[in-house]
């Protein structure tokens, strides 16, 4: 972490099947131990899947679970007076994508039995339909952030 100033932002190179650089930032937080062979293989696999149960484009569907998947809304603990409180802060974009692909992965890999292609595609149609763990995780967050909604006024 530098002192002063902000530390500039990497460029991603899109994928090499879909050209998407969201789909890229997800095959990233999927791979285990740096195999991304192994991660785009289970994405692409899980797509395809996902594609012939809706019959559309994969990127439009990838695109919608990561679109309902994602919080406008979270907390983050403040430290007032001795006192902790959760603050209700909004989500950037970028933060936003980020938590719903991480609540997508850990979503699937806790579904049990069958291989993680057919976990993630599960876990894909569920997060389509606005159902499932991972919705689930979105709908917490909104709840706890609207509940501490009183300490609104220590954000800064």
């Amino acid at each position: 972490m530098p002192r002063y100033g902000r530390v500039p932002k990497r460029k991603i190179k899109p994928d090499a099947i879909y050209n998407s650089v969201i789909m890229a930032k997800f095959i990233n937080r999927l791979m285990y131990v740096g195999q991304k062979s192994k991660g785009e293989a289970i994405l692409y696999e899980a797509l395809d899947i996902v594609k012939e149960t809706l019959k559309g484009e994969a990127i439009e569907i990838f695109n919608k679970v990561i679109t309902n998947v994602t919080p406008l809304m979270e907390v983050k603990s403040r430290r007032v007076g001795g006192a902790t409180y959760q603050v209700p802060i909004e989500v950037s974009q970028d933060r936003g994508q980020a938590l719903a692909m991480c609540w997508i992965r850990d979503a699937a890999r806790a579904r049990t039995g069958k291989s993680m292609a057919e976990k993630l595609a599960a876990e894909m149609l569920d997060a389509y339909k606005g159902v499932g763990a991972a919705i689930k995780k979105r709908e917490d967050t909104h709840k706890t952030a609207e509940g501490n909604r009183a300490f609104a006024h220590f954000r800064w």
